[in-house]
This record gives C-alpha cells, sequence and structure tokens, in this order.
C-alpha cells in the first residue's frame, strides 16, 4: 500500500510564494542575482523554511525549473508526432532532440545553476528520462546498437555548460547546434 502525503494548505501557499517570489527575481537580475535570503524576504518567509523547502539555491532553481519541464515531458512523451508517439523513430529523435535543444536555451541559466550544483547534479531526474527516452527510439530504429552509450553520446552536446559557452562564449547560433546534432543522429541510426 502506497500513502499518498498531501501537502499542507499552509506550506502549498508559501511554496507558490517562494516560488513566484523567486521567478520575479529572476526576471529582473537574472539568476546571478538570485539569493536565498532576498527570495525569503520577497516571499514573507523567514529564510529557514526556503532552506528546508529547497536546500539551496540549485534545489530552488529546480523548482522554478519543474513546471516546464513536466510540460516538455508530457509532449514527447504523449503529445502529437513527431515529438509525441504516432511518428517513426529516427524522426521522433530528430525533433526530440530539437525540442531538448530550445527546451535547454529557453531555461539555460536555471539550467546551469541546477546542473552544476555538484558533480553529478545533471544526472537523475529529467535527465533519466530522456535517456531512457532516447534508448527507446534508438532500440527501435536499430536494435542491433549500443542504444544505452550512444543516448549519454546524443545528449552530452546539450549539457548547459557546454551549451552556455558555445551559445555565449563562442557565438554559435542554435541552429547550428541542431543542425550538428541532426547530423549526430544520422549517423548513431545509419546502418
Amino acid at each position: 500500500m502506497v500513502i499518498v502525503r498531501r501537502e499542507r494548505t499552509d506550506a502549498a501557499r508559501n511554496r507558490a510564494k517562494i516560488l513566484a517570489a523567486a521567478e520575479a527575481i529572476v526576471a529582473a537580475r537574472g539568476v546571478q542575482g538570485l539569493s536565498m535570503a532576498e527570495v525569503a524576504a520577497a516571499a514573507g518567509v523567514g529564510v529557514g523554511t526556503l532552506y528546508r523547502r529547497f536546500g539551496d539555491r540549485s534545489g530552488l532553481a529546480y523548482a522554478l525549473i519543474d513546471a516546464r519541464e513536466r510540460e516538455f515531458q508530457a509532449a514527447f512523451v504523449e503529445g502529437p508526432p513527431p515529438l509525441g508517439p504516432g511518428a517513426e523513430p529516427a524522426e521522433r529523435a530528430r525533433a526530440f532532440l530539437r525540442a531538448l535543444t530550445d527546451r535547454t536555451v529557453e531555461q539555460l541559466d536555471l539550467l546551469l545553476m541546477a546542473e552544476t550544483a555538484g558533480p553529478m547534479a545533471r544526472f537523475g531526474g529529467a535527465y533519466d528520462a530522456y535517456h531512457a527516452h532516447l534508448v527507446m527510439l534508438i532500440g527501435l530504429a536499430r536494435p542491433e546498437a549500443d542504444a544505452y552509450c550512444l543516448a549519454d553520446a546524443l545528449l552530452a552536446p546539450l549539457a548547459a555548460p557546454l551549451l552556455a559557452h558555445r551559445l555565449g562564449e563562442r557565438g554559435v547560433a542554435v541552429g547550428r547546434v541542431k543542425s550538428a546534432l541532426d547530423e549526430l543522429l544520422a549517423g548513431v541510426l545509419a546502418r
């Protein structure tokens, strides 16, 4: 038997206030302006409440990322083709990598903070979902391939630190990243 614990009403209200305050700070000053003390003050809660709830800035960043992430995962799991079911595996994989590029760029600063919080911060959660999805698609398109390792190779260029470096410091356009991913995928799926 699984016991589902519902969030207390006051805890849910505080969580909503904290996330709204954090979103407003990020919108006004960027991720660099996001401090736990300022978020707590803006939300009208104690700093201890913020730390208990989110742990640190990276935990808060993941919470800010969460709603968009849920939408993205719903799109590739149950949305319309080619991203969702109904298209050929190669077409779905291409649509997925292109959509993931856009999704990563959309919240790049938050993902950069979250993914660099610790040595393994990028892995787990969303990464595992992306990986499993690509393993399935590669396995359908090329059953003889090592889909497990190839999925990591396809996801590697979309690590937030690398993407931020390429887009910002090196001036690479997003379209160029997508084209390179298309070529990489074609190579992965070639027989």
